[in-house]
């Protein structure tokens, strides 16, 4: 019998589809676009922009860069006259595809219960027709890592893991056309000092002692150090049964095996320095999320070899008696003192800000090229993909944007963009909302 919804075809018709399906895969290997006379921005350390320089894109990846780049026959041409072409954008910590209208709960897949639930990856939540992704591409971000958790906006919420965060392009009908590694970070909030608490019952907010504030942070950090240690246990003790699989500790065994970095959302002094020993003491790599006082710490994390990727610059200060300008300037104190520096937006509908928060930070210190490299080159090494994105080579994956102007400044326009190899339309909801307005028709009065 024949299933519902199981699409059943006749003989001659079957031989009709499969004659036609090698010459449809025929013609989407052979389908190429070339860019040429643009100033290409490769970024490959030491290396000089390409003036007049033509890009061969075919079959997703980049085949052929230089000055001296001919079009193959069939191939689409972009003249990028007086135009950049840099690498994509990459949002290192982002919220995409995990919530739409931060009021409306239905819309909203950021979390879930309980303080462990480092079997969940964020790549399972993510609606690939969320308006945010258009929004965010039109301005270069082209792939992101998409993280759960309550990261708000920049940084907080409840102790504890998270989920994995998942890296995907920008583009795509369905998650798995869109994804890059479903697996690619643990992401783990570090517990805080607090002396504040929130009452469910009464509905109210209550204080607390310095003690049972201290109390309940070690509670805290013991149940992190015995989760790990368990994890390790489990590791070691190879594949179980079906019936004494552990999904959980199954899911930290790339972690406790230094396999998948731990992403630790921490941002005062004494919890990165806690997190940073507590790595240590563990034997696991560690990116620093957040981070509003890593300038305190910044030799402790360069003498680590900590990373960090830094949220949005363009906000107040954290602490009060905190000079105007510390989100500016610590970017650019972090890359002078050798810490890898990375930014993100920890949201949505913010991404599109991405290229703007590194721009801030230059003005305050951080030289313009680290400050690209940050949003580019840097978040692909961070999480192993180098070989494939970050720069522009012959052999990797066709993330990159067409520009006429710096990206980090406001008034460039993205002219366009291609993600995995594809060009994409720059059509977003903030434009259509733009246009209607901007027709709407002026009344009598």
């Amino acid at each position: 019998m024949t299933g519902l919804g199981k699409n059943v075809l006749r003989p001659a018709a079957a031989a009709l589809a499969l004659a036609t399906i090698p010459a449809l895969a025929s013609a989407q290997e052979e389908e190429s676009w070339l860019i040429q006379n643009a100033r290409i921005h490769t970024l490959v350390e030491g290396a000089a922009p390409i003036e007049s320089g033509s890009i061969l894109v075919r079959d997703g990846r980049i085949v052929e860069i230089g000055t001296d780049v001919s079009a193959p026959p069939g191939a689409t041409v972009v003249d990028a006259s007086g135009l950049n072409v840099y690498p994509g954008m990459m949002d290192s910590v982002s919220q995409l595809g995990l919530t739409e209208i931060g009021a409306i709960s239905a819309t909203v897949d950021t979390t879930e219960l309980g303080e462990m639930n480092p079997h969940l990856k964020a790549a399972t939540a993510i609606h690939p027709s969320s308006e945010h992704l258009p929004v965010a591409r039109a301005n270069g971000i082209t792939h992101a890592v998409v993280a759960p958790g309550q990261l708000g906006g920049f940084g907080g919420g409840g102790a504890g893991i998270s989920g994995q965060a998942s890296i995907v392009h920008l583009d795509g009908w369905t998650v798995e056309e869109m994804d890059i590694n479903a697996s690619a970070g643990m992401v783990l909030t570090w517990p805080t000092y607090s002396t504040r608490s929130f009452n469910r019952a009464t509905f109210r907010a209550e204080r607390r002692s310095f003690r049972e504030a201290e109390e309940e942070y070690d509670r805290q950090v013991a149940e992190l150090s015995e989760v790990l240690d368990a994890a390790k246990r489990y590791d070691a003790a190879g594949e179980p049964g079906p019936r004494e699989r552990d999904i959980r500790l199954a899911a930290l065994g790339p972690v406790v095996r230094g396999e998948m970095p731990l992403l630790i959302l921490a941002q005062g002094e004494r919890e990165i320095r806690a997190a940073v020993e507590f790595t240590g003491d563990q034997g696991v790599k560690m990116i620093l999320l957040g981070g509003n006082e890593a300038w305190k710490v910044k030799e402790l994390l360069a003498g680590s070899n900590i990373p960090v990727i830094l949220g949005p610059t363009q906000r107040l200060p954290s602490e009060e008696d905190a000079p105007y300008d510390r989100p500016f300037t610590t970017p650019g104190e972090l890359h002078e003192a050798g810490v890898t520096v990375a930014f993100a937006t920890f949201g949505s509908s913010n991404s599109r800000l991405l290229p703007y928060e590194a721009g801030h930070a230059v003005g305050y210190g951080m030289p313009q090229e680290a400050a690209v490299r940050a949003i580019t080159v840097v978040p692909a090494q961070l999480f192993g993909l180098a070989d494939d994105l970050g720069t522009l080579e012959e052999g990797k994956v066709a993330n990159l944007i067409v520009v006429n102007g710096d990206p980090l400044e406001i008034r460039t326009e993205v002219e366009h963009v291609f993600v995995n190899g594809v060009p994409v339309p720059l059509d977003n909801r903030h434009q259509s909302l733009y246009e209607k307005y901007r027709s709407r028709p002026e009344r009598e009065r």
